[in-house]
């Protein structure tokens, strides 16, 4: 049987400088797990307005079912203004309130991750209570779930972070991530391993993947396993980590080698910073 995906949170709008795209990680792991041939569905929240018409048609052009996005009377589609430091890495400044702050628990929410192999999701939408609610009451029925730690400020609760760590099968962090949330762990050791380590230990998880930019990755489920960065020029890097996820995801759904899988998570997100907006068009056969 063909494995299903479910993807939870935000769909806004990335505005950078000189233009502007579609995004929010949730939607970019969906698209990328979408491109990869996984069957993969998306909850969110956006607003009756223009910008978020537009995204609904994006996920329509995609072939996503789009049954399960919400649209808000009140609240406008959600907008997060990026800037770009030398090493092109991003600073973000995120709209609040917003429509996907204020997702609600629909009848049939529940039966689709209950029926899904793979629940994806990130701390930012637990910003807000509805959303968080929402969140929550999902994740106690899943059963695979996956956390994209996805830390952005001043969003970041530690006590709720711990507990999404502890209720997830995989945890995603960047460096400063898990430097962060080893430092009030109270994680002493200098080493990644170790912190990795202790981490699967704390929150009992099973998987532990850790991405160091241009130092490349590190994959625990049990023993280490590392992959090398590739070098390329760089124009900016919104979205890398989210195709990066989505191709772990797609490497573990066809019981690929870890080898092969991170080798292959590198190169897609290399592709994506290599080009401006977090889902540029390929082909899954180019990976």
């Amino acid at each position: 049987m063909k494995k299903k995906v479910v993807c939870f949170g935000e769909a806004l709008w990335d505005n950078f400088p000189d233009y502007k795209e579609i995004g929010g990680a949730p939607l970019n792991v969906a698209y990328h797990l979408n491109k990869l041939g996984v069957d993969t569905q998306f909850i969110t929240r956006v607003g009756g307005d223009e910008m978020g018409r537009q995204i609904i048609e994006f996920i329509d052009e995609l072939g996503f079912d789009n049954s399960l996005i919400q649209i808000d009377k009140k609240f406008n589609t959600g907008e997060v203004n990026i800037s770009l430091d030398k090493s092109k890495s991003a600073n973000y400044i995120i709209k609040y309130p917003s429509a996907w702050d204020k997702i609600q628990l629909l009848d049939n929410y529940i039966e689709v991750v209950k029926n899904s192999d793979f629940f994806v999701f990130g701390s930012l939408v637990s910003r807000d209570k509805v959303s968080k609610e929402t969140l929550l009451k999902l994740i106690s029925h899943a059963n695979f779930k996956v956390f994209d730690v996805n830390i952005r400020e001043p969003y970041y609760d530690f006590d709720l972070i711990s507990f999404l760590m502890q209720e997830s099968n995989m945890i995603k962090f960047n460096e400063e991530e898990i430097e962060r949330i080893s430092k009030d762990l109270g994680i002493v050791s200098n080493s990644i391993e170790n912190k990795m380590l202790e981490i699967s230990k704390i929150t009992n998880t099973e998987f532990v993947c850790l991405t160091l930019g241009d130092k490349g990755v590190v994959f625990y489920d049990s023993k280490f396993h590392y992959q090398d960065a590739i070098k390329i020029k760089v124009l900016n890097t919104v979205g890398a980590g989210d195709s990066f996820l989505a191709m772990i995801i797609e490497g573990m759904i066809s019981n690929l080698s870890v080898k092969l899988f991170l080798k292959r998570a590198v190169n897609l997100s290399a592709y994506v910073c290599s080009k401006n907006g977090p889902n540029p068009d390929y082909n899954k056969d180019q990976f």
